[in-house]
């Protein structure tokens, strides 16, 4: 017999392989099923998928077959595993990095667990060993149900009849959200083993005190009845042991510390033990960043210097995995972002691979991380909105169970462009009219749940044009997505920029907070030129950006700028969107330099 549990939003410690855990990885080639008819179910697929076509995971199945490429329904996976012979029995845990959108999960034809929201991992516990079969082989076969429709309650929604990005354009597949919902299992699959008495989950955070570290470990175990002890190291060498602390509360001071910055991320290893009678039960390794983020008055100080954020937007995106974890692409993103001088790039519009962390952490990028909130609507009934509201509180809690320990990560974003109701007319007449205290309830909700979980870095949202002052005042950072230039006042760039400096000097001086620029761009076509202004020419994009930077660094409660976008990006099918790509991007989508990237290479380098 197998207990199951699933794991939800709690204790996400990155699966790690050590003298007391065991790991096994099962991504690869998996068999995979469209269920067009969504028939699989009543056929007992779970049992075995008939006919199958071989899929790699991770990845996406839009991009890898012909008669899926717009298909958002439900598919299926399946593949077998056997638990070494070597683990002793017991703590094994199944574990999907993400699923995107819901996931039900079968091992030996047994429903086992259902998650729903990507993006994030979830996990199963299998609290004796995986033999249900009797064979002897102890071959097991996992089946995964993966469901991607859209749906106004989720989030983010999609199918919205009235409000949202409908008003903007109408898209097919219809979401409320200018990316391509993609589906499948998307990140890594593996199964893993912790000891008996185990870490469950440790929480780091640093301050500074007159120029000295202190490094607050907190660590969460399976058993209280154990000792503590942590190891910190710089490169080889130890620097730090704390020994036998009864607390699982432990403090680490540090004289003349390497601080953690974009200009030298420094990371120490951190090694967590617990033992008991001196004997050593677990461990768990952790790369940390000395460093602190905070903001007085019109700055954002990181180590108590002011920072500017120099950076993009971008979007998991690829022609061939699609949003599935891609290494190489994850690597070579962050090596043209350094090339063009940029500092910073937020996670948008959901969390990236824990791998991209890491990477950020070792290249000293300053993350806004993001959860799938994107497309949030107040138009509806109350009890939808309740639904939505419940489904972002579970979210930001497993983001920041799961990237809480990156230094790279200085700022949580609880949404991408929450849409208030009566948008149109918000935005025409520019109305400071309070909304509907339901939706500001909403996002002060969200907003608060941060600051509960981790009171360590700063909270925001990205505000559209129309957002209402009382949806600013509990952010610690005001973030806007503006688009003067482009979808508004486009061809006369020097009105926009007046607009946009009217517009961001009132927010100011209500709010008085430091603003930054989330988004801003224009769609271009790579090697579309002109002499004169030009819409969708690779000068006219170079001029807006250029007014936008001149604009900030004459303001200063301007802490950043994001450049929308990164690169050229899959999305739904509209007349706004030739060839279904958003073009903002400074790099095509198979990462060829425009003239922007140029551009920006020459002024932020």
């Amino acid at each position: 017999m197998m207990y199951i549990r699933l794991i939800r939003g709690k204790y996400l410690l990155a699966v790690q392989k050590n003298k007391f855990r065991n790991f096994l990885p099962l991504d690869g080639i998996w068999d995979f099923l469209p269920d067009f008819d969504n028939v699989g179910i009543d056929q007992e697929w779970f049992l075995g998928i008939p006919s199958p076509r071989p899929i790699p995971v991770p990845s996406s199945w839009n991009e890898l077959f012909i008669d899926t490429t717009d298909y958002i329904g439900v598919g299926w996976y399946q593949t077998t595993f056997s638990v070494p012979d070597s683990w002793p029995e017991g703590n094994i845990r199944l574990r999907f990095e993400s699923v995107t959108y819901k996931a039900t999960v079968w091992i030996n034809g047994v429903s086992v667990c259902s998650h729903e929201g990507g993006h994030l991992p979830f996990e199963i516990s299998l609290d004796q060993r995986v033999d249900l079969y009797p064979n002897q082989k102890h071959i097991n076969t996992l089946v995964v149900r993966v469901e991607n429709e859209l749906n106004p309650t989720r989030v983010p929604p999609g199918n919205v009849t009235s409000g949202g990005f409908r008003l903007f354009m109408a898209n097919n597949p219809s979401t409320n959200y200018d990316f391509f919902p993609y589906a499948g299992i998307d990140r890594s699959v593996s199964l893993y083993q912790v000891p008996d008495v185990h870490i469950n989950d440790i929480t780091v955070k640093t301050d500074l005190i007159d120029g000295n570290a202190v490094i607050e470990v907190v660590v969460d175990v399976s058993d209280d009845e154990v000792d503590y002890s942590v190891e910190l190291e710089s490169g080889s060498t130890l620097i730090k042991e704390s020994l036998h602390n009864r607390s699982n509360h432990i403090e680490i001071h540090l004289k003349d510390p390497n601080l953690w910055e974009p200009i030298n991320p420094f990371l120490y290893k951190l090694t967590t033990f617990i033992m008991r009678d001196s004997k050593i039960l677990d461990s768990y390794t952790l790369n940390v960043g000395i460093r602190t983020i905070k903001v007085i008055n019109n700055q954002i100080l990181l180590n108590d210097n002011p920072i500017e954020l120099k950076g993009f937007g971008r979007h998991e995106d690829s022609s061939v995995t699609g949003r599935g974890q891609n290494l190489p692409q994850s690597i070579k993103d962050q090596n043209l972002m350094k090339w063009t001088g940029a500092n910073s790039y937020r996670t948008s519009h959901y969390p990236y691979s824990q791998e991209d962390l890491e990477l950020a952490d070792k290249n000293g990028f300053l993350v806004i991380g993001e959860i799938p909130a994107v497309g949030l609507f107040f138009d509806d009934d109350s009890d939808e909105i309740h639904v939505r509201l419940e489904k972002c509180r579970q979210q930001i809690d497993e983001l920041i169970d799961r990237d809480k320990n990156h230094p790279s990560v200085i700022m949580w974003s609880v949404a991408n462009e929450p849409f208030p109701p009566d948008l149109m007319n918000r935005m025409q007449s520019s109305s400071e009219e309070p909304v509907n205290p339901v939706s500001t309830q909403f996002l002060n909700t969200l907003i608060a749940d941060v600051r509960d979980l981790d009171d360590s870095r700063l909270v925001t949202f990205a505000a559209i044009h129309g957002t209402p002052m009382e949806w600013l005042e509990n952010v610690d950072v005001v973030m806007v997505n503006r688009y003067y230039g482009w979808y508004f006042d486009s061809m006369n760039l020097d009105t926009a920029i007046e607009k946009l400096s009217s517009e961001l000097e009132k927010i100011h001086t209500i709010t008085r907070k430091p603003i930054m620029v989330s988004e801003f761009g224009a769609d271009t076509v790579e090697g579309m030129h002109a002499f004169s202004d030009e819409l969708y020419t690779e000068e006219y994009q170079v001029e807006l950006l250029k007014k936008y930077l001149d604009f900030a660094q004459s303001k200063d409660f301007m802490v950043g700028m994001h450049v929308w976008v990164f690169a050229d990006f899959r999305t739904t099918h509209s007349t706004m969107r030739i060839g279904g790509l958003n073009r903002k991007g400074v790099f095509t989508r198979d990462r060829k330099p425009k003239m922007a990237a140029h551009f920006l290479r020459s002024r932020w380098k």
